[in-house]
């Protein structure tokens, strides 16, 4: 078994929804070094082009890897998963974990067979989340809605700025207009960090999965597959690296810290 407290793991998000899944992580494998990685600069992928994103992710994803020299990446954007997977683990060696939409727990635990799958406009369009959809929901009626606005909202609540309840309303609107709907997926790793207001604008109550906890029993998983790492000593004290440096920056910083990302550093990519 790994000894975890060796152990180093790259989040990679393009805006910090991936702090999202760095929580189900610190929560599970508390012992390990965290460095968050923030692609800012091309903020938001969801709105990206296909050619874009596959280029931008792996030259992105060479730079933070040589630099940090990580045991295992976590691609925390399921916008990005959701396309490039297969890409870059024919580049890298190193394990890559990717979230993708949780639609089949979604499936498993609807009574109704109605679900919703909130993401962004290129994950609940992309191939991959039809496959999911025909493979593990075939035998339920999902209600897609893809929204980047939820996705700026988002970023903008960790910057202390609250969603507009009736905005958020409007944006779940096709979802509560179909009464028979029960489960709601979170498709972005972006609106867990907004899950309580999401809540409070909806009319009933409903299930709400995202991928967070499914992700990190993936990768302690895979750590536990690899032989112990005895190179690096333990570090009380995690990175986050941006990919442009921004005024709006300073406001992330009171959270930033409370995920122990003390130390803030910058790449060109």
């Amino acid at each position: 078994m790994t000894n975890t407290a060796l152990t180093k793991i790259l989040i990679f998000d393009s805006g910090v929804g991936g702090l999202s899944i760095l929580q189900a992580l610190q929560e599970t494998l508390p012992d390990c070094e965290y460095i968050y990685a923030s692609d800012n600069e091309a903020f938001p992928y969801g709105t990206k082009s296909a050619e874009f994103l596959i280029t931008r992710v792996q030259r992105a994803l060479q730079v933070l890897i040589e630099k940090t020299q990580p045991h295992i990446v976590v691609v925390a954007c399921n916008t990005a998963s959701t396309l490039v997977l297969p890409h870059i683990r024919r580049h890298f060696t190193i394990p890559i974990v990717g979230v993708v939409p949780a639609i089949k727990p979604a499936a498993q635990q609807s009574k109704s067979k109605v679900i919703g799958l909130l993401g962004t406009p290129g994950t609940v369009t992309r191939g991959y989340t039809k496959g999911l959809i025909e493979e593990f929901a075939s035998d339920c009626e999902v209600v897609s809605v893809g929204s980047s606005e939820l996705v700026i909202l988002a970023e903008q609540a960790l910057r202390g700025v609250s969603p507009p309840q009736t905005v958020l309303r409007s944006l779940l609107k096709p979802l509560f207009d179909k009464r028979q709907l029960d489960t709601i997926v979170l498709a972005c790793t972006h609106f867990p960090l907004v899950k309580k207001q999401l809540i409070d604008a909806f009319p009933r109550r409903v299930n709400w999965i995202d991928s967070g906890e499914a992700i990190a029993r993936r990768v302690s998983s895979l750590l536990d597959s690899q032989p112990p790492t005895t190179t690096q000593k333990k570090t009380t004290s995690n990175t986050a690296i941006f990919t442009m440096q921004s005024a709006d920056l300073d406001c992330l910083q009171y959270i930033l810290k409370k995920f122990y990302l003390k130390r803030l550093e910058y790449i060109q990519v």
